[in-house]
């Protein structure tokens, strides 16, 4: 497994903007596809955004196209979220988290590595 420490998260104002962060302590980084979950009080956890181990294919949530971009610094063994525009129904702890196969996958049961979350609250 992989060892994955969020951060960037924080309270902004609705059209805000925030960039989280997601480091990976492997030498194997390449390796992983890398996705964004988050979870509202009361809900389950949902599937955000991914990139695949090259970083050539991406996948976001209808709800954040536009607005979210994911990236991924191989050099740096860390994943982003660029969140602009962000609305009060992003508000969430947002979970960053690695899967060995390769594959952007929705799931999160797919992916065998978690961070602990970063806290990001919209307000109106």
């Amino acid at each position: 497994q992989v060892q994955l420490v969020e951060s960037g998260g924080g309270l902004v104002q609705a059209g805000g903007s925030l960039r989280l962060s997601c480091a990976a302590s492997t030498r194997t980084f390449s390796m992983y596809a890398m996705g964004w979950f988050r979870q509202a009080p009361g809900q389950e956890r949902e599937f955000v955004s991914g990139i695949s181990r090259s970083g050539g294919y991406t996948n976001y949530r209808e709800s954040v196209k536009g607005r979210f971009t994911i990236s991924r610094d191989t050099a740096k063994t860390t994943v982003y979220l660029q969140m602009n525009n962000l609305k009060p129904e992003d508000t969430a702890v947002y979970y960053c988290a690695a899967n060995a196969a390769g594959n952007v996958f929705i799931a999160p049961h797919k992916y065998e590595s978690w961070g602990q979350g970063t806290q990001v609250t919209v307000s109106s």
